[in-house]
């Protein structure tokens, strides 16, 4: 079937990741369930704008995001974009379609006078995963790597002589990120406690006590704990961290083009969207300030 075809084709193709494919092969499963339930619709060459369209329409009843739908509305484009190309279908219905407006959403981020309490006063432990925790903490904060990239970070990944560490981010890019004198001596740390205390020949750098590599849901849950110590925030996420290194990076006189070459964005507009943050501030800094604001 074509669906299966066009699944192969990001995945051994285009060499997505699982979560994208999966996230792809959830949006076509409920497109056509839609069709055949309301139009009894199962060839692609009778499928209408008008279709498309009246899918929109029930998404937006049930109170789906704007962002959800045009994700989806995006996956539709890239299998007609495929179908075209393999001369399955003539026309693409999706050029009819106009996607619905986003609310544009500022990143949430930590301030960086909750940072430094949270790197210099909170405890985190003296033992194994107490120096695990602190480096989890400071890695996404130093780096802003994401949550996926660092459990899946191997021993050969970090160069403790050339201070850097080699990522695999989305649709499987490399990328070096440098780090400085702070995380060494986390890192240096970290593994000392490691050898001495966890019986496991796992070649990933982060695992459990148990020696076993560490999961998405345990560092989820710890970036949670540590971050609810020092803000109120209702977001407390690894990827909020990756949002705190990319505000404070830019606050700090960072250069765009290099916070997205270490974010791994692959254009420029993904990055930009953390210069709302500063133009944010500077508007809050003149209104305090300035005696006619």
């Amino acid at each position: 079937m074509d669906k299966e075809r066009f699944i192969q084709y990001i995945q051994f193709e285009k060499r997505y990741s699982p979560h994208t494919v999966n996230s792809y092969q959830n949006d076509l499963d409920q497109f056509f369930l839609y069709l055949e339930k309301e139009y009894q619709v199962k060839d692609l060459k009778d499928i209408t704008y008008l279709q498309v369209r009246s899918w929109l329409v029930e998404m937006m009843e049930h109170k789906i995001t704007p962002r959800s739908i045009n994700r989806k509305i995006s996956t539709l484009k890239s299998f007609y974009k495929f179908l075209i190309r393999e001369g399955v279908v003539r026309e693409n219905p999706l050029n009819k379609v106009t996607a619905p407006k986003m609310s544009k959403r500022l990143p949430v981020f930590v301030e960086k006078s909750k940072m430094d309490t949270l790197l210099d006063k909170v405890d985190f432990g003296e033992g194994f995963e107490g120096a695990r925790n602190r480096l989890i903490i400071e890695l996404f904060y130093m780096t802003g790597i994401r949550l996926s990239e660092l459990v899946n970070l191997t021993l050969a990944d970090v160069d403790l002589m050339k201070k850097t560490i080699k990522v695999l981010g989305k649709r499987n890019k490399e990328r070096i990120i440098p780090y400085g004198p702070s995380l060494e001596k986390q890192f240096l740390n970290y593994f000392e406690l490691r050898k001495s205390n966890v019986k496991s020949d796992n070649k990933m750098v982060f695992l459990t006590s148990k020696g076993e590599p560490i999961y998405q849901k345990l560092v989820q849950r710890l970036v949670q704990f540590y971050l609810g110590a020092v803000t109120t925030l209702t977001k407390r996420s690894p990827h909020v961290l990756r949002h705190t290194f990319a505000t404070h990076m830019l606050n700090n006189g960072a250069d765009l083009n290099a916070i997205k070459d270490l974010l791994g964005h692959a254009n420029l507009s993904a990055t930009q969207v953390y210069t709302h943050n500063t133009v944010e501030k500077l508007i809050k800094v003149y209104k305090q300030a300035h005696p006619k604001a």
